[in-house]
């Protein structure tokens, strides 16, 4: 709590600024929200493919392999 009543510290500024707000600050905004990446194939799927097993062999290599980007990431270049 804040010493001038019931707001934490971290919204002290948004409170003595929220009079003079015109309107949202997006471009402010942290970003982090990413469109997913898609595995691509060199023909139209069908619901009746014959290789479907091929295309779920593909997406399951790609899934793992950006899985394994993601675990290195977390474990940092210390971690080697």
């Amino acid at each position: 709590m804040s010493e001038n009543g019931l707001f934490p510290k971290n919204y002290s500024k948004f409170l003595q600024s929220r009079g003079k707000a015109e309107g949202y600050e997006f471009q402010h905004a942290p970003s982090g929200s990413v469109a997913p990446l898609t595995v691509t194939f060199a023909d139209k799927l069908r619901w009746w493919t014959w290789d479907r097993w091929r295309r779920m062999k593909k997406i399951r290599e790609e899934r793992d392999r950006r899985l394994q980007e993601i675990v290195q990431i977390t474990k940092g270049p210390s971690s080697k």
